[in-house]
């Protein structure tokens, strides 16, 4: 059974090394440049682990294998899957944000899906019963307030309470060459962030795996048996262009790059452009007149309910802003949330209870009320910024940026 089944992975890698030659933008990869190989495609490495377990995978559509499935990766060298676990937007990746997805089968595949986004953050003791391991293999960003990191969380919670295996399937983060942006504060932990860390914290997906279990951040300080796959030829000053959008609303580099400064504004009346066809690089509302650049926002799949829907928009158009420019900035920008407050006729309006989750203390909203400068801002986040620098170089697997 063992020599068979590596007969399969053999026959497999190669069918998936002809179609590993372009990147989400089409262009060709150098030959003169070592491809970043994401834990997925080292099946040879962690396929050992598998081996006579029962599993589940946590997983969506930037799940892949070249062009393959994990999911159909793994039937195919006749793994024994018993059920996915599905983050925000589903397996396939295609649900609103925020929209509560319900347990559902898998057509393709016809395996259970169990949502872990809606009615149930944490697998249960039930979904896990006839489980050995659990991987998770889930394309991040690099930004707090995105909730698969949130996810990971519960899910080691689950496995470290059941005494199941937790196996990590590493990603490069296309936003892990920089670190910004306030601290989270205990008190403001929430689905979009649950951790004491940065909003661009640097972290691969194992690498923050590693900092859950360690740190202690697990519900009473409990920790997960926890395994991972590194990446080859990454490391955190590698510019990483992703193979598949990673959620509906972030379609290329440019709103990957601009998403940690954009991503601000869900906690205010402004759109951020869902619904349109350049979400989280245009910035607009209906009252903005004075600004020039105008978008109105319909409904689509994966934005079927956008922000100010059918009403023309007015505000900045960011899609002018070369990708290049945005990487070498290496800091998130408040001057587009600032610039909206201080033109908003109803100030008492502009923030939502949400933007203190996002934001992950409330410092930032009465700095920003109170008409402090942007340069006077970022000083006081710098001493936990630094602190969190220090604890984050224990869990790092790959040469860091500075």
């Amino acid at each position: 059974m063992f020599i068979k089944k590596y007969i399969l992975l053999f026959l497999f890698l190669f069918l998936v090394d002809t179609a590993k030659s372009q990147d989400v933008l089409g262009t060709k990869i150098s030959s003169k440049t070592k491809k970043i190989v994401v834990g997925a495609e080292r099946v040879t490495e962690y396929l050992p682990i598998l081996i006579d377990k029962t599993i589940a995978i946590v997983a969506n559509q930037t799940s892949l294998i070249g062009n393959i499935h994990l999911v159909d990766s793994l039937l195919n060298l006749k793994q024994d899957i018993k059920l996915v676990f599905a983050p925000e937007h589903g397996f396939r990746g295609t649900a609103d944000a925020g929209e509560h997805l319900s347990n559902n089968t898998d057509k393709t595949t016809g395996l259970p899906i169990i949502s872990l986004y809606g009615d149930k953050n944490k697998p249960s003791k039930e979904d896990l019963k006839d489980v050995d391991l659990v991987i998770f293999d889930i394309q991040d960003v690099g930004v707090r307030y995105y909730t698969y990191v949130t996810t990971m969380h519960y899910v080691m919670e689950a496995c470290a309470e059941n005494d199941i295996e937790f196996l990590v399937l590493d990603r490069p983060n296309p936003n892990g060459f920089y670190i910004d942006g306030p601290v989270l504060s205990p008190e403001f932990a929430s689905f979009v962030g649950r951790h004491p860390i940065p909003l661009v914290h640097g972290l691969t997906i194992a690498e923050y795996a590693r900092m859950i279990n360690e740190e202690g951040w697990l519900k009473d300080g409990i920790k997960c048996k926890l395994q991972y796959i590194v990446c080859e030829n990454y490391t955190h000053e590698s510019i990483y262009r992703l193979p598949v959008k990673p959620s509906p609303n972030l379609p290329n580099m440019r709103s990957i790059y601009l998403y940690p400064s954009l991503g601000l504004f869900e906690g205010t009346n402004i759109s951020v452009g869902r619904g349109t066809d350049a979400p989280f690089q245009v910035l607009g509302h209906p009252k903005y007149k004075k600004f020039e650049f105008g978008f109105t926002p319909e409904s689509k799949p994966g934005a079927k309910y956008p922000p100010h829907n059918g009403k023309l928009c007015y505000g900045f158009d960011l899609t002018k802003i070369k990708e290049q420019d945005l990487a070498r900035e290496k800091q998130i920008t408040l001057n587009w949330v600032m610039v909206f407050y201080q033109n908003s006729k109803s100030k008492r309006k502009f923030f939502n209870s949400f933007f203190t989750n996002l934001a992950g203390t409330d410092k930032l909203q009465k700095q920003i009320e109170s008409g402090m400068l942007e340069k006077d801002i970022r000083v006081t986040w710098q001493e936990e910024i630094a602190n969190y620098k220090q604890a984050r170089k224990k869990y790092l697997l790959y040469k860091d940026f500075e």
